[in-house]
């Protein structure tokens, strides 16, 4: 059996993509977007119809322009999201705009009209998860849409702070990033070539997979960013795990055993102690944690960037 099929024994698989025949290829349970996976299929012609349909919309709620431009970017999103639920047989992440990363009225309402959306196409809400970057507004913001019944996604969660907040917080799922970290320590610390094991990312999303199995808490943890199966392997049993296909298929393709990594038992007897943070405590933590602060930011600032080019495309498109 390829490690592929084992992974999906042991965890759910979730594909990190926007092309929809990796996800028919892969066949994976849920699905992951991002802005920057948007834009870069939002460029493919085989996709055309899902941009056309979200202009003719936004132009029939609005003739303000910079509103129908607004309009068209959340409604090509959900589009994406439409079709992505045509193929798996679970959820798909459909994110805020990273400019409200640091505005809770603004997610709040923005992720309401996401929702509204969907449900106008017939989609109960329990099949979408609304991706909110982990900030401390954020994660204000995503308690409140879940006692709405809006299940959240925390994006771009890099330490044990931003995954303590949003468990207290009653947070669905949480997205904690590894290929970024490891990228840090590279980049910080000149770290060479180490094993999955040792590799800092992969720590991280452990010690976060043990606390919260430790301190009962029904929030999910979903590992993110990878930039080897070696990391994957390492994260074995974890609720989830969003992959790209081109690590789907480097997974596929290789043979071998695949023991599972994390256990609940195990982490039920982990030497992991109880935090309780206030917003004081989280944003101190954060200060020092120096990859934390600098990943969190870094990817709103490029989250943004293709943001801003998705826009651009769109608002020529409706001249």
């Amino acid at each position: 059996m390829n490690l592929l099929d084992q992974l999906k024994q042991q965890t759910v698989v979730v594909a990190d993509t926007g092309d929809f025949e990796s996800m028919i290829k892969y066949k994976p349970q849920d699905a992951t977007t991002n802005p920057s996976l948007i834009f870069a299929a939002s460029t493919n012609p085989q996709y055309k119809s899902l941009t056309d349909e979200a202009i003719n919309f936004a132009r029939s709620k609005s003739n303000i322009k910079s509103k129908q431009v607004e309009i068209a970017m959340d409604k090509l999103a959900v589009n994406f999201g439409l079709e992505i639920l045509k193929i798996v047989p679970g959820r798909v992440s459909t994110e805020v705009d990273a400019r409200l990363s640091f505005d809770t009225e603004g997610t709040i309402n923005k992720a309401r009209e996401l929702i509204a959306f969907y449900g106008d196409a017939g989609i109960d809400k329990e099949r979408i998860l609304i991706k909110i970057a982990s900030t401390w507004e954020g994660i204000r913001a995503a308690e409140v849409l879940e006692k709405e019944g809006i299940h959240c996604n925390l994006t771009l969660l890099f330490s044990l702070a931003q995954a303590v907040a949003c468990a207290e917080s009653g947070i669905t799922l949480i997205s904690p990033f590894v290929g970024r970290i490891l990228d840090w320590h590279k980049k910080n610390s000149n770290l060479g070539d180490i094993q999955p094991a040792e590799d800092p990312g992969v720590i991280s999303v452990t010690n976060i997979y043990n606390y919260y199995k430790k301190f009962n808490y029904n929030t999910l943890v979903m590992g993110a960013s990878f930039r080897n199966i070696g990391e994957i392997t390492e994260l074995s049993g974890c609720d989830l795990l969003t992959i790209s296909p081109s690590l789907l298929d480097e997974l596929e393709k290789k043979e071998g055993l695949l023991p599972q990594k994390l256990i609940v038992e195990q982490a039920k007897v982990s030497d992991v102690k109880l935090l309780n943070l206030d917003e004081k405590g989280f944003r101190w933590m954060m200060n020092e944690d120096a990859m934390a602060t600098e990943k969190l930011s870094e990817g709103i600032r490029n989250f943004t960037k293709d943001l801003l080019k998705l826009e651009s495309q769109i608002t020529s498109l409706i001249g």
